[in-house]
């Protein structure tokens, strides 16, 4: 797992209490995969940063 990931998995962790847990999952398993940057945008977009 890249460094990258894992930061992005540990990002995940602060949004724990406004996201569901299915979007969690389904955002972790994004990255995890190697879909990294589908999984920022998507993050960002359920946020509303986009």
């Amino acid at each position: 797992m890249s460094k990258e990931i894992r930061i992005f998995i540990s990002e995940l962790r602060k949004y724990r209490n406004s996201l569901s847990k299915q979007v969690i999952k389904t955002l972790r398993g994004q990255a995890l995969s190697g879909d990294l940057n589908g999984a920022k945008k998507g993050l960002n977009r359920i946020l509303g940063k986009e």
